[in-house]
């Protein structure tokens, strides 16, 4: 399981926070006070808008679960944060770094974005899976570049589980991460063993496709399941900090994480997505482009997990931003949750 470890980028820096001791209930930890981190250089780089460090520090603060917030300039060098070194659920916010492995292979000659690809019955998950109908007895043949797309535009799961085995399965993401200096995120055992075992299960294979886990998952008794998410929340299988993950989208941006040619496909097909348009993108204005992943986890009663945003935002003069917006619980509606990331981006739209 994923440990939290510092940032390297945290090792000449400097971070003011305070933390607070008020939770709603036992699945939903403390918020903290928001910090500004910031690097230290012989030259003073400028400080975050204070405008922006009061924002972040309000959204968090009021925000009635566990959130981590972190909005970090790429180009002045300033990073603000809430709660942001705690790991947290990723959920398909995770598919980001398995793209990343992915092109890191075709720009390595191991894999090309044309090569064929044929996914099998046995190759299906669980939740959000757009090609499930597509898979017949034969299979369905494709490419692994659609099946990129797919993952990426429309967090496909069986598309991006594919791809994480022809990448050589979770512990090569690990060692992705680890090569690549993205210490403060983890990856977690790949979709159906993550969410079977979120759920208190263990996965089987007859469940592939997903209706076989959901039955089982319904026949659970509640309090075997609570307990299940409670430690899945304590210590998230898949977990990242929120700073952890804005270090990352800072290194794709920069281009120090793939070629320049992959580093454009990767993040065109994050501006094509096509889910949470009410999440960080519902907060931009005229001009300003975004390029995110989300992330949606499961829910027990009314506590929702794992619901995230992460992206990169560059204003019309050129400006960016990376940011994320990870909820680890709440018991909120979509509409409150929604709102809160919008308000993120906004807060730095206002500010830019």
């Amino acid at each position: 399981m994923p440990v939290a470890r510092p940032s390297r980028f945290l090792a000449a820096s400097f971070l003011w926070s305070l933390f607070i001791g008020c939770a709603p209930t036992d699945l939903l930890a403390a918020p903290a006070h928001a910090a500004s981190v910031k690097h230290a250089t012989k030259a003073a780089r400028p400080q975050p808008p204070a405008d922006l460090l009061n924002a972040v520090e309000g959204l968090g603060q009021s925000f009635k679960g566990e959130v981590g917030i972190s909005v970090r300039d790429l180009d002045e060098g300033w990073t603000v944060a809430f709660n942001a070194e705690r790991m947290l659920p990723q959920q398909s916010v995770s598919k980001l770094w398995v793209a990343i492995a992915v092109m890191d292979a075709v720009d390595r000659g191991k894999l090309s974005l044309s090569d064929p690809v044929t996914v099998k019955k046995s190759d299906l998950t669980v939740f959000h899976q757009p090609i499930r109908s597509l898979v017949t007895k034969a299979g369905y043949r494709t490419t692994v570049g659609k099946l990129l797309e797919l993952a990426m535009t429309r967090s496909a799961n069986s598309c991006n589980d594919v791809l994480l085995w022809k990448v050589g399965g979770p512990q090569a993401i690990r060692a992705m991460l680890k090569r690549k200096g993205l210490d403060d995120v983890g990856f977690g055992p790949g979709e159906r063993k993550l969410q079977a075992k979120t759920a208190g299960l263990a996965w089987r294979p007859e469940w592939a496709g997903g209706w076989g886990f959901l039955k089982a998952r319904a026949a659970m008794p509640f309090a075997a399941r609570s307990r299940a998410l409670k430690r899945y929340l304590a210590d998230p299988y898949d977990g990242a900090s929120a700073n952890g993950v804005t270090f990352g989208l800072m290194r794709l941006k920069q281009g120090k994480l793939l070629s320049a040619r992959s580093t454009r496909h990767l993040l065109g097909l994050m501006r094509a997505s096509r889910t949470g348009p009410q999440r960080l993108r519902s907060g931009l204005r005229k001009g300003w482009t975004l390029a995110h992943k989300t992330g949606t986890g499961q829910e027990l009663g009314n506590l929702a997990t794992g619901y995230n945003d992460v992206g990169i935002l560059v204003s019309p003069d050129g400006h960016r931003y990376a940011v994320a917006v990870m909820i680890a619980s709440t018991r909120l509606p979509i509409p409150a949750r929604m709102r809160l990331m919008g308000n993120v981006t906004r807060a730095i739209v206002r500010t830019d």
